[in-house]
């Protein structure tokens, strides 16, 4: 009963920064009937997806097209954003704890199939959980386990899963906690029959062929064509049976690639997109200009966080937090961001106010951890100085030495962190770091350049350079290759304060792990491990574990923290059965009827 009230308060406060103006439809409006709703059509600045496979997927990209084809086991709310029982797209109907709160059954629907026919099943789940668990594939979820399946040890909380028949999980876990219920959800079911017969248990033959067009789904949408580069398009799929309006509006969801938000927004304005996540710098012109009034539009507190992911450890030789016996692997540092001093100077070397003000037109909270202000844990106090004299102060206190008494070149290496631990011959390099973000953002790109700029105002040689996202960007980040990368964490649903996705070792893989930079914290683990397991999940005992915990972030700055958005999304005038929630935009879009478009 904490936890739920934990999780209602946090959605008031939600729901209190969310803005909702009138729309142009209403729940289960007139639609036309089967297919007879026009095209839905967006455009993306995330470059292609990496994957259609949700076993191996975790950029933007690829989740965006899987997640119309596959179920989750169990259902998040559009409403609530917590997890319920028979949530359109989920296979739960309900669950169970034993009284140790160690054991979870999970009771799974028997009313879905997948689009061939085929019954969903508890062996659906299994599949794969068996190719998550095998240790063959990269996929960043395979921390939720205790161990793998050759008993390697894997940090997480999960001992078993067991299907004792076809519409029962049960979940054994090593403690009962405030957080693993969720981990149920990380892994997400396909078509047994379908992929058994392609892989049997050669769960790594999925690695070479990531873009295997699905041929049997569950979802709205069915039948994925892709040009890469260009277009993903997918089909109405009228058999899907947790439509809204019992049948498919949309004839078909079309995801155009283009070049940047701003190339994106007037094409929107254009008529030629169905619907537009509104770029910052957008968002005054649709609430003021007589042109744009008309377009419906809905305005919510993001959730999720911007930042520049620091690089810890040494890009030149990547190493996993853990060796395959479960030990510790110590790490080689970072030349330059190895050091916390250098960190904490680059937080002072940058005023985020004036990055939010010039760039982002006022749009954004400033943050400076992992939690965002709609938080039950948030600290308001926990904010970055902007104080350059102090930037610089704390480089020279790191061995980075101004040589020429010129703030503008860079400053070299003199008895620095890496030459003291790893190599003298390390004395006297420029203090040079690479930053880079993905291309197509316009405002990412002006961002990047700030930060070079302010770095460099104090001592650095920071390199900017927007980055491909799939064949540059995405490799350097998992492969743990580069020195500042920007990009951003949705936090996903529901929000929980728990860091052990972002910085534990267990998830300190190069090539699938979320905690590319290989950042560590004993006492952060300690801390964190404490609020997972605080009998009854009491609120106030938890917040004063994540208190501290938001603490040592602040002091070492795994991440530098930006900004969480104010977001905005906006249809076309005369769309109907849009009914946006501060969870999902999307979550009605099978009943959507759109105007007509430019067909693409």
């Amino acid at each position: 009963m904490v936890r739920q009230m934990k999780k209602f308060i946090a959605l008031m406060l939600l729901l209190s920064l969310g803005i909702v103006l009138p729309l142009s439809a209403q729940d289960a409006d007139v639609a036309p009937g089967p297919g007879l709703g026009g095209m839905i059509i967006d455009g993306s600045t995330a470059g292609d997806p990496a994957t259609f496979n949700p076993l191996i997927g975790s950029d933007t990209a690829s989740s965006a097209v899987y997640g119309l084809l596959y179920p989750a086991i169990i259902g998040i709310s559009p409403f609530t954003g917590l997890e319920e029982p028979n949530v359109a797209g989920a296979m739960a109907s309900g669950w169970e704890y034993d009284e140790s709160g160690t054991v979870l059954t999970v009771y799974l629907r028997e009313d879905i199939a997948w689009n061939d026919g085929t019954p969903i099943t508890s062996a659906d789940y299994m599949w794969s959980v068996e190719a998550t668990r095998s240790g063959q594939i990269d996929s960043p979820r395979a921390g939720i386990f205790e161990t793998m399946a050759d008993g390697t040890p894997a940090g997480g909380k999960i001992v078993s899963i067991e299907a004792p028949d076809d519409y029962t999980v049960v979940v054994t876990f090593n403690e009962a906690d405030c957080i693993s219920f969720s981990d149920v959800n990380d892994v997400t079911p396909v078509p047994a029959h379908v992929f058994s017969e392609l892989y049997g248990d050669d769960y790594a033959a999925m690695m070479d062929e990531p873009r295997r067009i699905p041929t049997v789904s569950f979802g709205p949408f069915k039948d994925v064509e892709f040009s890469a580069g260009e277009r993903i398009s997918l089909l109405a799929d009228q058999a899907y049976p947790d439509s809204l309006l019992g049948f498919i509006s949309p004839a078909e969801s079309v995801t155009l690639q283009v070049a940047d938000e701003n190339v994106a927004t007037e094409r929107f304005i254009g008529g030629e997109f169905s619907i537009l996540g509104v770029p910052a710098t957008r968002q005054e012109e649709f609430r003021t200009d007589p042109d744009l009034l008309d377009y419906p539009r809905y305005e919510f507190t993001g959730n999720g966080f911007t930042f520049f992911g620091m690089n810890h450890a040494n890009p030149e030789n990547p190493q996993p937090g853990f060796d395959e016996e479960g030990n510790l692997v110590p790490q080689e540092p970072h030349p330059v961001l190895g050091d916390v001093l250098v960190r904490q100077a680059i937080s002072h070397a940058v005023d985020m106010d004036a990055l939010i003000e010039g760039i982002r037109d006022g749009n954004g909270f400033k943050v400076a951890t992992h939690t965002i202000p709609t938080s039950w844990v948030y600290n308001p106090e926990l904010q970055y100085e902007y104080n350059p004299d102090l930037a610089m102060e704390k480089l020279t206190q790191a061995g980075w030495i101004d040589h020429d008494d010129d703030p503008a070149t860079a400053r070299i290496c003199d008895d620095c962190l890496f030459a003291r631990e790893v190599s003298a011959d390390y004395n006297g390099s420029p203090l040079t770091l690479d930053l880079h973000v993905p291309a197509g953002s316009d405002i990412g790109e002006q961002m990047g350049l700030f930060f070079q700029a302010e770095m460099n105002k104090v001592g650095f040689n920071a390199i900017f350079e927007a980055i491909d996202w799939g064949s540059a960007f995405l490799p350097e980040l998992v492969g743990q290759t580069f020195d500042m990368n920007m990009l951003g964490w949705s936090l996903g649903l529901p929000v929980d304060p728990d860091i052990s996705a972002f910085y534990y070792p267990e998830v300190d893989v190069p090539g699938s792990g979320f905690n590319f930079g290989s950042y560590y914290s004993a006492e952060l683990i300690e801390l964190n491990d404490q609020a997972r397991v605080v009998p009854g999940c009491d609120t106030e005992t938890r917040a004063a574990l994540y208190e501290r915990v938001q603490e040592i972030l602040f002091k070492d700055m795994p991440y530098f923290y930006m900004y969480v958005s104010e977001s905005m999304t906006a249809v076309l005038p005369g769309t109907r059965n849009w009914n946006p929630t501060p969870f999902s935009r999307t979550y009605s879009q099978d009943a959507w009827v759109s105007p007509a478009v430019t067909t693409p």
